[in-house]
């Protein structure tokens, strides 16, 4: 089960990272574009997706493009889903507590991939990261 503090560390770890708190929750940026944040369910979330709405805690996970939410959520649906909020744009929600740490690391790593500026983004690749 992940934890709050294994996505700071992991997120944090990733270069030109920052932690930011936006309404009382914590979000991680690259050269500040957000990559990774808590998302709680809202009330709407949850009256969207009925008793199929996940208790717990839910990491918001930017991808490539919409195409990769849809791939995510079809691979494991008990831990990648969406909400109506979310349709059209290039994220994924995350459970938590049902992710695995190195698929934890391989999505919040992919996240920052995605908004990294390029050239960061290639030098971290040739550098061995992944």
């Amino acid at each position: 089960m992940a934890t709050w503090d294994d996505v700071r560390n992991l997120a944090l770890g990733l270069p030109e990272t920052s932690e930011r708190i936006s309404r009382e929750l914590p979000q991680w940026r690259v050269k500040d574009k957000l990559f990774v944040w808590e998302r709680p369910l809202r009330g709407t979330d949850r009256e969207a997706l009925g008793d199929a709405a996940p208790d717990g805690p839910i990491l918001g996970v930017r991808v490539a493009d919409v195409g990769v939410k849809e791939a995510l959520v079809a691979s494991d649906p008990g831990v990648y889903f969406t909400t109506p909020h979310f349709d059209g744009y290039p994220a994924v929600l995350v459970r938590l507590d049902r992710i695995g740490s190195a698929e934890l690391q391989e999505v919040i790593t992919e996240a920052w991939l995605v908004q990294a500026p390029k050239r960061l983004a290639e030098q971290f690749l040739d550098t061995g990261g992944s």
